[in-house]
């Protein structure tokens, strides 16, 4: 899958929509791709009491629901088309799940591409 693939991909299911009084979903949306091909994507939930999660961690609670652990490549963006890097509890969690994912490509622009390893060096394992 081509990075504009997976990005238009999860630019197809972002948007931000009221769930409740207290509750909206999709301000960000992820699309991943697995090792298997599998291509995996989510939004986000921002919910009242911290109870919300990010849309990392949707696609990857998918992803590991039909099987599959290890990450090639990872985006998420908002409506307007900005990308955002995971955020320290996506980073863990995908590091966790698969400690291959160090070498997971992470998608900062069309262009701009990093790992996993370069937002995490300094693990607390390790310590």
């Amino acid at each position: 899958m081509t990075n504009a693939e997976l990005i238009a991909a999860a630019k197809a299911v972002v948007g931000d929509r009221k769930l409740s009084g207290e509750c909206s979903a999709g301000s960000v949306a992820a699309a991943l791709v697995t090792e298997g091909g599998a291509v995996y994507i989510g939004v986000c939930i921002d919910a009242a009491c911290g109870i919300g999660f990010c849309a990392e961690h949707t696609a990857i609670a998918q992803m590991v629901t039909r099987g599959e652990s290890r990450i090639i490549k990872i985006v998420a963006l908002t409506e307007d088309g900005t990308f955002l890097p995971p955020c320290g509890r996506c980073r863990e969690l995908m590091y966790q799940v698969d400690n291959g994912n160090l070498e997971t490509k992470i998608l900062l622009g069309p262009h701009r591409i990093t790992q996993l390893s370069d937002l995490l060096p300094m693990r607390w394992q390790d310590a």
